[in-house]
């Protein structure tokens, strides 16, 4: 199956990260031909990808934020467990996994994304149902680093069991869980699969019964809790602060 990558960042990283098959790139007439756009231009050239000029209604069809390009491309790549546990190896590093359940919004999960791949997350893992899977409104809304991740579909109560059997910590993150700071992040230490719920219910029951534990950040002002996508980011960045230290 194809699809389209559309926006400058999204197109950019699917060509540097080299993971799909790009059948041709769609420009804008008109698009000035710098910056990001100067890059995709150059790894389409050395790759001998087609680049096609076109009217920019015709990539508005397409999707209305294109920024003035567009990328015919292979479907996403998912990887499995292994693969995720062996690049955690080959990195001489504890594993460092985000567990997604059930999150529904493209947004949501782009911004998660983006927030994994920048704190050295080596892998992913999505429910095989009831969640949003890696869309190009995802590729999209994550600037192009799902293209970096490895992102796996399993069962979830059969993938944690597997990273149990690897002493790997799991961690839920739901708003009644005990509370994580500064001075309470042990958990967040060493090996880690960090575990998101959805927008609105938190964490499924079968899933919070199987974690380790669940946490819960600390707030002061007057908002009640953070959407699932700033809180997984937050805790992410706590999680890497506390690995690191």
């Amino acid at each position: 199956m194809k699809e389209f990558i559309y926006s400058r960042n999204a197109v950019y990283e699917t060509l540097r990260a080299k993971r799909r098959e790009v059948f041709r790139i769609q420009l804008a007439e008109g698009a000035q031909e710098k910056g990001r756009l100067d890059y995709i231009l150059r790894m389409a050239k050395e790759r001998k990808i087609i680049v096609e000029r076109l009217p920019k209604v015709r990539l508005d069809k397409i999707h209305e934020n294109h920024q003035g390009v567009v990328a015919e491309v292979s479907e996403y790549p998912y990887s499995d467990i292994v693969d995720i546990l062996e690049y955690a190896s080959q990195k001489g590093e504890p594993p460092f996994v985000l567990i997604i359940d059930s999150l529904q919004d493209p947004q949501n999960f782009g911004t998660l994304l983006r927030t994994a791949e920048t704190v050295g997350v080596h892998g992913v893992i999505l429910p095989l149902a009831h969640t949003v899977e890696v869309t190009p409104a995802v590729v999209n809304a994550s600037s192009g680093a799902s293209e970096h991740l490895r992102i796996a579909r399993s069962n979830l109560s059969q993938a944690i069991d597997v990273l149990n059997k690897e002493d790997i910590w799991v961690v839920g993150l739901d708003q009644d869980g005990e509370t994580v700071g500064a001075s309470h992040d042990s958990p967040l230490r060493g090996a880690l699969a960090l575990v998101v719920g959805s927008e609105g219910e938190g964490l499924r029951e079968l899933t919070r019964k199987k974690c380790d534990i669940v946490l819960k950040l600390h707030m002061q002002g007057k908002v009640e809790s953070l959407n699932a996508a700033v809180a997984g980011s937050v805790a992410l960045y706590l999680a890497y602060l506390a690995r690191n230290k």
